[in-house]
Formats: structure tokens, sequence, C-alpha cells
């Protein structure tokens, strides 16, 4: 059977993947913790929930919708914007999509050709490169400095006349990475200066912690923020992964584009899902910041803990999103294997914790850990980790002791 070339080229999803290994392992009886997937562990706050089982009583929801989502979906997204940001946007400037993962794949669709060249910091979430790669455009991962996060210098060595968009998430997946206003400043001003337009995913732009405050491209002056499409959505934030809602905010050349390659592709989002976004949105946002706090603690007390583990080295303590990026070079030394994805495998099939490899971000010698789990299990984990790095440690100098797990 012969596939195209882009089907060809694609890499599954690591984050997808290993999460799945994990619940199949689980469904067999193993007692495995899944620290692999980026999914909050609270269900969907109830005034979410009540909203749209009363859009599906009152017949709301059995009709296709406009293609880029409901007019009412599109007001809450606009008021929720000037809410955040601080920033005005109009109805005609939003695009609603299936989740942000969506948002992000049709924009490069509408924006990228062969030969264009797309830039993201070196680590990066790992759908970008794949969505475009499938738009036939090249992904650039670019150097960042000790913070994780690039810079004009960085930038200047990778810029040409191929460069068409510069991807910045903020806070970042997988280090937690939060750029600071005057960061987003000069990277928006040295995007406007050399025309590159700029897509801000801010996903976890609500999961920011211990004082630190959240900014977004949009908020950095009217001509970045005209060169700027802004991706947001309800899954992380409201707990709503599973409701798949994103939407794209930009001017309305690029909303035209990304409205007629919708109306060709996925149709509308599930109207009852729209509607509950609409009630996530215009919510008093309080269960967000329950949430906020929760992840909050569960950082505060996890990150000592994994710092403790012989051979993880965390060197920046993440500021935002629910997520670890520890380096496990000497992890990998200790243990004796030669990849990071060599020891994800050890881990899972011996401490019973699922983790990705970093290299699936682009930066091999790293491992992604989620905190996006229970407190106990997040404990147990970690400790998990330590017993197995611990007895790993005392065979390499003792020569030799079994290992277990509990």
């Amino acid at each position: 059977m012969k596939f195209s070339n882009r089907a060809m080229q694609v890499k599954p999803s690591a984050t997808v993947g290993v999460s799945n290994r994990a619940k199949a392992m689980i469904r067999n009886g193993i007692d495995v913790i899944n620290l692999g997937i980026g999914e909050p562990d609270f269900t969907t706050p109830k005034v979410i929930a009540t909203a749209a089982i009363d859009a599906i009583q009152h017949g709301k929801t059995s009709f296709y919708t406009p293609a880029s989502g409901l007019p009412d979906l599109k007001r809450a997204i606009v008021d929720r914007i000037q809410a955040d940001y601080h920033v005005n946007y109009a109805p005609e400037q939003i695009s609603v999509t299936n989740g942000a993962k969506m948002a992000l794949y049709v924009i490069m669709q509408a924006l990228v050709d062969n030969g264009d060249e797309v830039l993201m910091p070196k680590p990066s979430w790992v759908s970008y490169s794949q969505q475009v790669s499938l738009a036939g455009g090249t992904p650039i991962l670019v150097d960042t400095n000790a913070e994780f996060k690039i810079t004009t210098d960085s930038l200047n060595r990778v810029v040409n006349d191929h460069t068409r968009l510069l991807v910045i998430n903020s806070p970042q997946n997988p280090t937690g990475t939060v750029y600071s206003k005057a960061e987003l400043q000069t990277i928006g001003q040295w995007a406007v200066d050399h025309h590159v337009l700029l897509i801000a995913d801010d996903i976890y732009g609500k999961l920011v912690y211990n004082e630190t405050k959240f900014y977004s491209l949009i908020q950095c002056g009217k001509q970045i923020a005209k060169s700027t499409i802004l991706v947001n959505g309800v899954s992380k934030a409201y707990s709503m992964t599973g409701w798949r809602i994103g939407y794209v905010a930009a001017v309305p050349e690029i909303i035209s584009k990304i409205n007629a390659i919708l109306s060709h592709s996925t149709g509308n989002p599930a109207t009852v899902s729209q509607y509950a976004a609409i009630a996530a949105f215009r919510s008093d946002q309080t269960e967000v910041e329950t949430m906020r706090q929760a992840f909050e603690k569960r950082l505060n007390t996890i990150y000592p803990l994994l710092q403790q583990v012989p051979g993880f080295h965390i060197e920046q303590k993440p500021e935002g999103a629910f997520y670890l990026f520890p380096n496990v070079e000497e992890a990998m030394n200790i243990v004796g294997v030669d990849t990071s994805s060599q020891l994800v495998e050890l881990l899972l099939n011996e401490a019973h914790v699922a983790v990705v490899d970093g290299g699936a971000f682009g930066m091999s010698d790293y491992l992604r850990l989620s905190y996006a789990t229970g407190m106990e299990d997040l404990k147990i984990a970690v400790k998990r980790i330590n017993t197995f790095m611990t007895h790993y440690l005392e065979k390499k100098v003792s020569g030799g002791i079994s290992i277990e797990t509990n």
C-alpha cells in the first residue's frame, strides 16, 4: 500500500503514545502512575457541565453551527480576552476550533508553504514541528539560554528569507518557562522588524505560580499585536480536555482563510461543547483559581523532592504550566543506558512510572514529568523514581543488588 509523503513523514505524538501504554498497563492490573500526559486531573467545573446539559435539554445542540463557531461563543471569547488581557478584538477576528491543537494546525495550513521555515524554541511542544511538516514547511528549533528562553541573538543566527512564523509558548510546555513582558516586547519587535508573523500559544496562561506575572505578546503594543496570532482554549485552565474547544484570534485577513479551511475539514466544533465553553469563559473564574492554587502546591511540594533523586537535575524551577523538565544525563550514566528514551522504558517497566522522553521536544537527555495528577500519586511516583535510581546507584558502586519497586 502506498501512502502520501506527508503521512510517511509524520511521527505519532510521543506524549499520547506514552500515556496510551501506561493506560494499557493499568488495564492489565499493573500499578502504573502516569506522569506522561498534560491533562488536569480535575473534573470540569459543575457550572460548565450544567450549561452543557441545559443546552441539550433545550434543543440547542442538535444542529450545525457556523464553521468558525457560534456567534455567542465568539462574543464570550472577545469579552474574556478583554477581561484577561485588556486588549480589544471584534467577533470577526475570532475562529473557534476543535481544541487549541486544531487551531495551531489550521494556522500552519493557512500560512505555511513548501520551503517556508517556522521558528520555535528548543525545546518545544511535540506537535509544533509535525504540524509545520504536514503543511510542507520546515520546523527550525532555536537554541535557548539557561532559562529555556529564545533571545534575539539566537533568532538572528537562524532567520533568513524563508522565515515565515515564530511560535512563542508561554508558559511553555515542557519546561514551565514564563517570558517577562520586556522579553516578549523585545522578541515581538524583532519579529516585526524582520516581517515574521508571531504565534502566541497562551494555553497555559492562567497557570502561573509563586507570584509570577503572565503577559502575552498581544499586550506588547498595537504593532506587535497586529503581527500576532493568539491561540488559546478551555482544555488546561478549565479542565476541559475532552470537550475540544480552542480558538484563534487574529486580523480578519488571517481569520477568513482559517475559516475557509475549517469549512472543508472539521465543519464545526461540537455544538454542546461550544455552549459549555460559553459558560467557562463567562464564569467568575473562581474554580480556575482553585485549580491554579492546587497546581502551585504540587509544584512547591514535588520540585524539591525531585531534586533529591540521584542523577536528576532541574536548572530552573518552573513558573507555569504543570511540567518538570529535569536533565537526566547523569541518571543515564548511573543506570547504564545510552539514551533518555531507554531510561523512559526502564522507568515504565521497572519503577512503573510513565514519563516522556525529552527527545520528543527536541532535547535528548531530558525527561518531562507532568504534575497534573493528585498529590499522593505524585509523591509515590517521585519515591518510586528515587528508589529506582538509588538502587542502580548502589548497584553501580557495590557491584550488584536487585531492583525492587512498590
